[in-house]
């Protein structure tokens, strides 16, 4: 089973994808994560995608795509992928669907968690003061939830298009949201 979790920075889609590993034993697929373990190791993608991240902007489709890549085989041993910050366009999400199709596979359900934008600014100002994470500064949020509604957005209709799309209040509680996805999962 392919899952997208979809939708703003700070949305609780890390939170989510987590879960679900821990109960079906799927590999989440975090595009965050992985630049953000990019810029670590000190590698030259890292080098190249730290100032990007700092600044709010998104990385190339072709960074983000590579690196996905690299992680399928991995996830199709564990019987499935959650993708977590990724697809964010278009188009990415057919260089995906043309991923996915090569290797015998697909996106079985698009879970778009929906959140109010002023509430996660405010979350992600409360993470900042805990976290000190340098991309979950109140600035660099404001950019990347910006480019968010502006690029991402038309996802929206591209999967529901696809009849992909299942809606779910992000703004409840953890166990409420989870509960939430639990009954998305079980239509599957």
């Amino acid at each position: 089973m392919n899952l997208i979790l979809f939708g703003p920075p700070a949305a609780g889609k890390g939170t989510q994808a987590k879960r679900l590993v821990e109960t079906r034993n799927m590999v989440q697929l975090s595009t965050g994560d992985m630049l953000r373990a990019a810029i670590a190791s000190g590698s030259e993608l890292g080098k190249r995608v730290e100032g990007v991240m700092q600044r709010g902007e998104l990385v190339t489709d072709e960074i983000v795509i590579a690196l996905i890549e690299d992680r399928l085989p991995e996830a199709e041993a564990a019987g499935g992928a959650i993708f977590d910050g990724f697809p964010r366009t278009v188009a990415q999400a057919r260089a995906l669907d043309t991923m996915l199709r090569g290797r015998g596979g697909g996106i079985d359900l698009v879970l778009r968690l929906k959140v109010d934008d002023e509430a996660l600014t405010r979350r992600i100002a409360g993470r900042f003061a805990e976290s000190g994470r340098p991309d979950d500064n109140p600035d660099s949020f404001r950019v990347r939830l910006d480019a968010y509604n502006a690029q991402t957005a038309p996802l929206i209709p591209y999967y529901l298009a696809a009849g992909k799309l299942v809606e779910i209040d992000g703004m409840g509680s953890v166990d409420t949201v989870a509960a939430a996805i639990d009954g998305a999962l079980a239509g599957l």
